[in-house]
């Protein structure tokens, strides 16, 4: 936890550790950036300094799980020769890490009872993110193909990798199993049956999905 006082230096990093805290602590969000601020020792103009409101910080947070996984992937020397489908599911896997490292926030700022549309605004901005990653990946691969037919889409790519990533967080949010295993099985589904899907190969990747699916929600 963090150390509440005015004498450390504040950083985008520092606000939203206290206001992660805050949410945990008190089980509720905080009401106002002047309480907010006075209970955790640091000035006004500091936390608006980074967020112009708690809307934009709760969106940054999530920008942070983005920019956080991007950089670690980045450190792994062999990242950058990885298959697009690899580096995808590079992407997720650590991504996902990242979230179980934070995951009593995670499920708290999602809980059921808040309004889809205030879930799916602090998402807003991760959208844009996920689906430039995605859309680069597939701009990649097209740049390794000489005939237009057998170019992909990045716009359906990105879009489809959001969706997968919606399904993914809610798998995962209601995942039980040791070391949320199931997550990382779910993953490496339905990663291999997007890029199937855009090899013309689909068939049993999505069998394999479906089977596995219908097996978690259903047996």
């Amino acid at each position: 936890m963090a150390t509440k006082t005015s004498t450390s230096k504040i950083t985008d990093d520092k606000i939203i550790e206290l206001y992660m805290d805050f949410v945990l602590e008190h089980e509720s969000f905080p009401k106002s950036v002047y309480k907010f601020c006075k209970e955790n020792k640091i000035k006004e103009d500091e936390f608006y300094a980074f967020f112009g409101s708690f809307e934009a910080l709760q969106k940054g947070i999530w920008n942070k799980f983005h920019a956080n996984t991007l950089n670690l992937l980045n450190k792994n020397k062999e990242y950058g020769s990885f298959s697009n489908k690899d580096k995808m599911l590079t992407y997720f896997y650590t991504f996902f890490e990242l979230l179980t490292l934070n995951r009593s926030y995670v499920l708290f700022t999602l809980d059921g009872n808040r309004k889809m549309l205030d879930k799916m605004g602090e998402l807003k901005e991760l959208r844009v993110h996920l689906k430039e990653f995605a859309g680069e990946l597939i701009e990649e691969s097209n740049a390794d193909k000489t005939l237009k037919i057998t170019k992909q889409s990045p716009r359906i790519f990105s879009e489809g990798a959001w969706v997968q990533f919606l399904f993914l967080l809610k798998f995962w949010m209601n995942d039980s199993s040791p070391e949320f295993e199931k997550t990382d099985l779910a993953i490496e589904k339905s990663v291999t049956t997007i890029f199937d899907v855009f090899d013309n190969t689909p068939l049993d990747s999505i069998i394999d999905l479906g089977k596995f699916l219908y097996k978690e929600n259903f047996a």
